[in-house]
């Protein structure tokens, strides 16, 4: 199968006015905003701890990792994903749809995207009148991780 016959599921959502996606096989459910539990001195982009029918899951808002200056603050929506082994719940604005998208169609970050969103990024779509940014959720495990690693290292020191 060429690569013009490829084609990708995306479950998308929006976040300060731009449409993101995260690969439908890594999207566990979507729900609306829950009841979250702070963890003291996590990152200020851990909102806290979710329990989702007795897992727990790590609530982190996209947009104070991805350093997004937003004025709008929507209804919080939960993505919520396995990533390894560490149920995570992705706040967002608004859900959108799942878009099928063709490989053909699928581009490298632009260089003109800021550093603080293109390390946690795969890619881009083009979509008639609009641009589909894939989220690389592998990038924010590894993140939340080594950042786990060093708040450990830092609180037996």
């Amino acid at each position: 199968m060429s690569k013009d016959n490829l084609r990708s599921q995306y479950s998308t959502f929006i976040m300060a006015d731009n449409l993101y996606g995260i690969d439908v096989m890594q999207v566990q459910e979507i729900t609306k905003a829950l009841p979250m539990t702070r963890v003291p001195l996590a990152p200020k982009y851990v909102k806290g701890l979710i329990n989702l029918r007795g897992q727990i899951s790590t609530a982190i808002c996209l947009k104070e990792l991805f350093q997004i200056e937003s004025k709008r603050n929507d209804e919080v929506m939960n993505v919520v994903c396995r990533l390894n082994d560490i149920l995570v719940s992705f706040l967002v604005d608004k859900i959108g749809d799942v878009l099928e998208l063709e490989e053909k169609d699928f581009e490298h970050v632009p260089d003109t995207v800021p550093r603080s969103i293109k390390q946690f990024v795969k890619g881009v779509y083009k979509i008639p009148g609009k641009l589909l940014t894939v989220i690389d959720t592998e990038k924010i495990a590894q993140r939340i991780q080594e950042e786990s690693k060093q708040a450990t290292m830092n609180s037996n020191a």
